[in-house]
């Protein structure tokens, strides 16, 4: 092979990476496995993805470059052959009402025009479809689907009267204030008379009467005043208005979000939806899946339609190519779990006409069932057969069977990681010594004996999404596995049975923790706080002076480590501090040192050397649950913004490992888990249910449902295809199956 035919990296030190130098085969798929931490992101990511991204911009007149994201200098020596680089990341959008599948892979553009040119009758050209533009939303929920719906008995204490004392529960609505003056005053209603006795004609009145002028009001009514019904006036003065941001914290108790009534939930007006194409407007059409909508298509006759036809059906055959059919266009993207918003990304690039593109994907199997595995596979072969350079960061076996070229880095995590360890093929990997090339040679069996349930928990009814009315038995003290094909309803079933579960469920997710520059490993489990205990009683000098966000802090960029410059539209652009030289302390704070460090090199510690620098102390014991977790090679001072969405669940879970006695549900707590990890949580979810908890696991990888207790599959699809109850009972009643999707998966991963 050429040197053309290579990327060739020189001296790659970023965060972890001990001055590695590689070669990467171009227009071939090249796995970059290993343990978590070892350094695959920093090398991928942060090094070769960062360096494409900033050569690019860099072409750029510098009018432009102000406008684009900045891209740091990675720390790499030199590299070569580098093509420009398309990254399909985790991150799900920007939170935001108005983003929907339809609207994110641009299939709902084309829907639009489709209607405005074909659809009768004619109501408008293609922004009158949608429910962004004034002309297409729908008024009352401006757009958006849903509105903020008052539970008046929250407002109103039904079991008092209007002489009573926080007979509504709002601003100036106590006896002799100005707002309760327009009800007692008004001479319509008996103020010793409680509220639940009032007529049905009274209490209509009362509620929902629009403004009217009082002919004979009592002495005391305001002479210009009109009356209006209580809920009436709240949502016109008080919820949708200035006033009611002032006092949201008041009303948020009292409002729950409800479909909108007069669009149905579908956010466009009743003109819009007025026209239709085969008796189906574009509302109705973005609410069926994604197979419905290709035959709808498919018996539209009009020849205007036909460029528009071809281009719905690439970019929704896409999506289904990719495992998302069940998806139905209206979904808001802030519903997507990290991999399904990944995969909606991946759509946008399978039928792309570029060549020679460097796409970089990171952990794209995430979130899914071994079933889609092989839509992912063939997606990711299309986009290198063609003629693209494609980089995977994985951990599933199946993803790093189609490799041409695998990079096991390692050998440990942190510090004991950034090294190459093996490059090859996947057949070369299982011969090899590593711990990847072991754990996937290596096949688990089901576990020998399981737990019987201490009780049992009846789901009753469950109807959330895409649930058909399932009534479902839940095993209570022991390990459970909730199973199923992506989108089949395993997330919505946990959530009817936390609301429906009278004990307080800790529900683990993947989503942020309240996460900030100021947030630390350390902070966020209380063990920074012991430390600089220690340091004060040392050194006398004071509690706050060893802390960052107080005097200790760097007086330059108070205690962040960073400057961070706000660019008001643009990104904003982080450099170090050249004061602290990013150490996040002030001068005087570093001069007081304890046992031959200072408060800043003890926070750097990672919580595997600091357990055994503070053994047998409160500190150790508070860093004891992110070792059990998995976690001990991050620093005290890390901040978890920099950490996976895997890394922090499990942060969240340490701190939690002390609770006996209580229900946990974790979502997919083995995302971004090498082979070796995944059986290490095993084992700490085995000790969590010894301790007397009830574990649930809504989880897709195999060695989890073979350690299970009991395992609830849903299906048989995802969308409106599942929401049924395929299976219930062990692991080795499943293999025995007939319904079950999975059976088939895990009986191939079993020992022969």
């Amino acid at each position: 092979m050429s040197e053309e035919n290579k990327i060739k990296i020189v001296g790659a030190r970023e965060n972890n990476l001990k001055n590695i130098s590689l070669e990467i085969p171009k227009k071939k798929i090249t796995v970059f496995t290993g343990v978590s931490g070892s350094g695959k992101s920093s090398l991928v990511l942060d090094t070769i993805a960062a360096s494409s991204r900033r050569e690019l911009n860099e072409t750029f007149p510098s009018f432009v470059q102000q406008y684009l994201p900045k891209y740091g200098r990675p720390h790499v020596d030199k590299i070569e052959h580098l093509p420009v680089a398309i990254v399909i990341d985790q991150k799900k959008p920007a939170p935001n009402a108005r983003s929907t599948v339809g609207t994110y892979t641009d299939i709902y553009a084309l829907l639009r025009l489709l209607f405005s040119r074909v659809g009768k009758p004619f109501v408008g050209y293609s922004d009158t479809f949608s429910f962004n533009h004034p002309q297409g939303r729908c008024q009352r929920c401006d757009g958006l689907g849903e509105i903020r719906e008052l539970d008046v008995h929250k407002l109103v204490d039904f079991n008092k009267c209007l002489n009573d004392p926080d007979v509504i529960h709002y601003v100036a609505f106590q006896p002799g204030e100005w707002r309760w003056i327009r009800y007692a005053k008004s001479g319509l209603f008996d103020l010793d008379k409680k509220i639940k006795d009032y007529t049905p004609e009274e209490l209509k009145l009362f509620l929902y009467s629009p403004q009217i002028r009082l002919k004979n009001p009592s002495v005391g009514w305001p002479k210009t005043a009109k009356f209006e019904g209580l809920v009436t006036r709240m949502y016109r003065s008080c919820i949708n208005s200035e006033e009611g941001k002032l006092h949201m914290k008041m009303l948020e108790p009292m409002l729950t979000m409800g479909v909108c009534p007069d669009c149905g939930g579908t956010r466009l007006n009743e003109t819009v939806r007025s026209c239709v194409i085969n008796k189906k407007n574009i509302a109705e059409v973005t609410a069926m899946a994604i197979p419905d909508i290709c035959l709808w298509l498919q018996q539209i006759i009009d020849p205007l339609a036909a460029d528009m036809k071809q281009a719905l059906r690439n970019r929704l055959e896409a999506l289904q190519e990719i495992g998302l059919g069940y998806l139905t266009l209206d979904r808001s993207m802030g519903t997507l779990s990290g991999g399904e918003a990944q995969r909606c990304k991946i759509a946008k690039y399978i039928n792309s006409a570029l060549s020679d593109i460097l796409y970089i994907l990171d952990e794209p199997s995430v979130g899914l069932h071994s079933h889609d595995i092989h839509l992912l596979k063939a997606s990711v072969r299309k986009l290198r057969d063609h003629d693209n350079t494609v980089l995977l960061v994985e951990h599933h076996k199946e993803m790093i069977q189609i490799a041409d070229h695998i990079v096991d880095m390692g050998p440990g995590s942190g510090m004991e990681g950034g090294n190459i360890i093996f490059e090859g093929s996947y057949s070369e990997l299982l011969h090899s010594d590593t711990q990847t090339g072991l754990m996937i040679a290596n096949k688990t069996s089901l576990k020998t004996t399981v737990r019987t349930p201490t009780g049992w928990f009846k789901v009753e009814h469950a109807r959330e999404h895409n649930l058909k009315d399932l009534t479902v038995r839940l095993p209570l003290g022991v390990m459970a596995v909730i199973a199923g094909v992506a989108g089949s309803g395993k997330s919505s079933l946990m959530d009817c049975f936390r609301r429906q579960c009278n004990e307080d469920v800790i529900y683990i997710s993947q989503k942020n923790i309240g996460i900030s520059l100021r947030s630390t490993p350390g902070t966020y489990i209380g063990e920074a706080d012991d430390i600089r205990k220690l340091f004060a009683q040392k050194t006398k000098a004071g509690l706050n002076m060893f802390s960052f966000n107080g005097k200790g802090g760097c007086p330059v960029c108070k205690g962040k480590g960073v400057i961070v410059s706000d660019m008001a539209f643009m990104d904003t652009i982080e450099t170090m501090c050249e004061a602290c030289g990013g150490l996040r302390y002030s001068k005087e704070a570093l001069q007081y040192t304890v046992d031959g460090i200072n408060i800043a090199e003890a926070m750097d510690l990672t919580v595997r050397k600091a357990s055994l620098r503070y053994a047998g102390t409160n500190i150790e014991e508070k860093l004891r649950p992110l070792m059990q977790v998995g976690l001990g090679y991050l620093h005290l001072n890390q901040a978890l913004s920099t950490l996976s969405g895997g890394e922090l669940q499990r942060v969240k879970l340490a701190s939690y490992l002390a609770n006996k006695g209580r229900i946990f549900v974790l979502d997919e707590p083995t995302d971004g888990l090498h082979v070796r990890d995944i059986q290490n949580i095993i084992a700490l979810f085995d000790r969590m249910v010894e301790q007397g908890n009830s574990v649930f696991l809504i989880e897709h990888n195999l060695d989890v449902l073979k350690a299970a207790d009991y395992v609830i599959e849903l299906g048989p699809g995802g969308g409106q295809m599942g929401g049924e109850l395929l299976f219930g009972g062990t692991p080795h009643e499943l293999l025995q199956s007939k319904q079950s999707v999975t059976a088939p998966y895990l009986a191939k991963e079993l020992p022969n």
